[in-house]
């Protein structure tokens, strides 16, 4: 199973940890595995390069562990624009993963917790 839980500083969407691997199918032929590593890769390049934004994301290859966060999407850090756009990135993404739950329920966990940043 994968789960993910986002990193939310007093309700504002900021990060996330993607852990596990979702066994929906062998290696190689996971569809859900697939759509996680795009859309993950999407979020951190989004905040890059789209928004200019420093992302900090490690990606051991070893487990498939991913840990991000990205300060710009908390209030007083950054300009009021790049806070919104990335806050509602990673907010977007934690709503199209709890979409998924209903086809993915066995392989897929999502929760949101409150961090200390």
């Amino acid at each position: 199973m994968t789960k993910v839980v986002f990193y939310k500083h007093n309700g504002a969407f900021y990060g996330f940890r993607e852990t596990g691997h979702s066994g929906f199918a062998d290696a190689g032929q996971d569809i859900l595995c697939a759509a996680l590593s795009a859309m993950t890769m999407l979020i951190i390049n989004t905040m890059e390069v789209a928004y200019a934004a420093d992302v900090d994301y490690k990606i051991d290859e070893k487990t498939t562990d991913i840990t991000v966060r990205c300060k710009a999407a908390l209030p007083g850090n950054h300009d009021e624009k790049q806070q919104y756009a990335v806050q509602g990135l990673i907010y977007s993404y934690y709503l199209q993963l709890n979409d998924m739950l209903e086809d993915y329920y066995d392989c897929l966990d999502v929760s949101a917790e409150e961090h200390a940043v």
